[in-house]
Order: C-alpha cells, then sequence, then structure tokens
C-alpha cells in the first residue's frame, strides 16, 4: 500500500503519516520526487488501514499495491533509481560496460584484460575469485588471492571491480575488496545470502535464475531491499529453456517488461546466454535497442586456453568492434555511451 501525499505537504504532515504507519507496527518508506511524495507501508495490511490513511491531513490518495513485490515496483517508486559507482551512474541516460575475465586466473591475465577492455571503453572490470561450476572438477576460482588481484588491477587501472559473492559467510570478505557484489543465476533465491548483501552498503547486482519468472526474480531484489539496501541492479542473463543451440536463451523481452514494472536498473550479459562468442555482440546489441541500462561481456586475452568459458568470451579485438557498434544504437534509443573519468595510473 502507498500513500501519495498532496503536492505542497509539510514535513510535518508527511511526520506525522509516518509515525502514524509506525504506530500500527508497520514499516514506512518514504519517496520524495518532484511533484509527490510517495510513502510506501510494508508489513501485514489491515482491511481498514487504508480508510484511516485517508484521513490524516495532507494526504492525497491511498492506494493498495496488488504486486507482491512491493519496495521493487514502479508504484512504490515511480522514479528509476539510478544506481552510482566513483563517477559511473548505472539506470540514467548512459549506458554503462562491465567487461572482463569469467575468472581471475593470473595478475598478467587480468591487467592484460582490464586495459583492453578500458582502452575500448567499457567502465567497470568483472572478473570472477569465486566460480560456481557445474562439475565440482572444472576450476572454481582463486578465492581471496583472486580478490586481491582485482583490488591491484583497480588500482593500477582506476576501473571499478564486481566480482561474485557466493555464501553468507563471504559477504564481508568480498564486500572489503569489491565496488559491486554480484548475487550469481544459482543464488538467485539464496534468500540468507540476500539478506547478508542487503545489510551492506555496495551495490549488488542480481542475476535471473535459471528457470526464473520476473516475478521470482523482483521477490528476490525484494529481500535485498527489504534490509535497507537500495543499490540493487538486475540482470538478464537467459533462462533455461526447451532450446539447445544456444546456452541459455536470451529473454531481450524482459528488459522492457522490468522498466514497466520496476523502478531498478538492468543490464544485459549477452556471454552467459548465448554461451557462444559469435553470438554476444548480436545480442548485445539487441538488448541496447530494448532498453538495457548496460551489458556484462566476457573478454580474455586467449579464449583458447581460457580456465572458464572460452568458448563464450570475446578477444581484445572483437571486443573493441563491439563496443564500436554500441554508439549508433545509444543514440537511436536517446542515450549515450559512459564515459569513466578516472584515468589510469601512469
Amino acid at each position: 500500500m502507498i500513500v501519495v501525499m498532496k503536492g505542497g505537504c509539510t514535513k510535518e504532515e508527511i511526520n506525522t503519516v509516518v509515525c502514524r504507519i509506525e504506530e500500527y507496527g508497520l514499516k514506512a518508506h518514504v519517496s520524495q520526487g518532484v511533484e509527490h511524495t510517495i510513502i510506501g507501508i510494508l508489513g501485514q495490511i489491515f482491511p481498514e488501514l487504508q480508510d484511516r490513511m485517508e484521513l490524516l491531513p495532507g494526504v492525497e490518495e491511498v492506494i493498495p499495491i496488488s504486486k507482491p513485490y512491493k519496495l521493487a515496483s514502479r508504484e512504490f517508486h515511480p522514479q528509476n533509481t539510478v544506481v552510482t559507482i566513483n563517477d559511473i551512474t548505472i539506470g540514467g541516460d548512459e549506458i554503462v560496460v562491465m567487461a572482463g575475465p569469467c575468472a581471475v586466473e593470473t595478475e598478467e591475465q587480468l591487467l592484460t584484460t582490464a586495459l583492453a577492455v578500458k582502452a575500448s571503453g567499457a567502465n567497470i572490470l568483472r572478473g570472477g575469485a569465486f566460480k560456481p561450476s557445474t562439475s565440482p572438477y572444472h576450476f572454481r576460482g582463486l578465492g581471496e588471492e583472486g580478490l586481491k588481484l582485482l583490488a591491484k588491477v583497480r588500482e593500477e587501472t582506476g576501473m571499478p571491480v564486481i566480482t561474485e559473492v557466493m555464501t553468507p559467510k563471504d559477504v564481508e570478505l568480498v564486500a572489503g575488496y569489491a565496488d559491486i557484489l554480484q548475487i550469481g543465476a544459482r543464488n538467485m533465491q539464496n534468500f540468507i545470502l540476500l539478506d547478508e548483501v542487503g545489510k551492506t552498503n555496495k551495490p549488488v547486482m542480481l542475476k535471473r535464475g535459471l528457470s526464473a519468472t520476473i516475478q521470482e526474480w523482483l521477490l528476490a531484489a525484494e529481500y535485498i531491499l527489504a534490509q535497507g539496501n537500495d543499490q540493487v541492479i538486475l540482470c538478464e542473463r537467459g533462462i533455461r529453456t526447451f532450446e539447445t543451440h544456444t546456452r541459455y536463451t536470451m529473454d531481450v523481452s524482459a528488459i522492457p517488461a522490468i522498466k514497466k514494472v520496476s523502478h531498478l536498473p538492468i543490464i544485459a550479459d549477452p556471454s552467459h546466454a548465448t554461451g557462444k562468442w559469435y553470438l554476444v555482440t548480436p545480442v548485445a546489441l539487441a538488448a541496447i535497442a530494448a532498453g538495457a541500462d548496460g551489458l556484462m561481456v566476457e573478454v580474455h586475452p586467449n579464449p583458447d586456453l581460457a580456465l572458464k568459458d572460452g568458448a563464450q568470451s570475446l578477444t581484445f579485438d572483437n571486443f573493441g568492434k563491439l563496443m564500436s557498434q554500441l554508439t549508433p544504437i545509444a543514440q537511436a534509443t536517446g542515450r549515450k555511451l559512459a564515459v569513466s573519468g578516472i584515468k589510469a595510473s601512469p
């Protein structure tokens, strides 16, 4: 349920509504827009609440929210959420590109890739220190040593870092190194993990689960938001269907659907969605045309020798070609590619 305040309502009137909500044992979430202030009511709503709220001074109307996710809904928060990392904004009128290797392997591999993707226009360095694998015999990451390498390369290049956290006990460790915490598809409904990242002050990128509906995905985001962390970014990375030619099926339609029902920014991961390097660029362009706020792309200096997901990784040259093709698509949708003001160290 949301309480829409009248234009020009006073601070005292807003505080009165908030206090009354809390008196009923509920939580109030205040969102101040250009024209209206909206107060969301969280908790077990009782039938008489709407009538009682409408009688309070300064209240224009009270609207029940039909969707099970409240904080993630556009009804609750009409304006787009913009997540800021240093001088980079995600969710505004700029398209952000996160790029780097699937897994951190060596310092040379990571630094070489970071310098190459930054030179082509990437804004954020991606790289996995902890890697979930379908098989226990596949490479599973360097762990904390990988985190240290990410932090070192960040210092040398000035690029913020996004990396995955897999367990609740690792949240504090990973948050100490990363600028953005990634929740992978397999952990989308790991609710204890979602609670823990929700308690941090770090931006969180939540990937869609392999077979998750849009509603389930947004309810997972709700766990993070409910803990007080409003810096949530969604990531469409393909879902499991009957099709086997590609690794997964990229749900491009989910991007405008999310934009319609939620205020959260959304990026696309064409690398994991397709599983084939030659499909990454066309799917990436389609995602941006559909309204995605950015991309996450896997890039490796030598994909044939990559320890993880070489088949879906772009070479430096192919990544550069992708970046050159993004500009006209961005312009056609009234946006532009983000340019970081942070310069690499000499």
